[in-house]
């Protein structure tokens, strides 16, 4: 599944790391134009993306998906 999200702050980008790793499933980042995807779980990787915008994060994590929809 796919969800766009805009992100306020650090905090909440960080949030989403944390939960990617707890979970099984994979759980990416893309950016708008699916030119560049990165692992959430790679916090390096996050460092790709410019969070300025709304990022895609994918993943077919049923708890992800409840967790990010609220």
């Amino acid at each position: 599944m796919r969800i766009m999200k805009k992100f306020e702050s650090i905090q909440e980008i960080q949030k989403v790391q944390e939960m990617a790793c707890k979970v099984d499933e994979d759980v990416f980042f893309h950016s708008p134009d699916d030119t560049i995807r990165v692992d959430a779980k790679s916090f390096i990787g996050l460092f790709a993306l410019d969070f300025s915008k709304e990022v895609c994060i994918v993943t077919e994590s049923e708890w992800m998906i409840k967790k990010l929809s609220k």
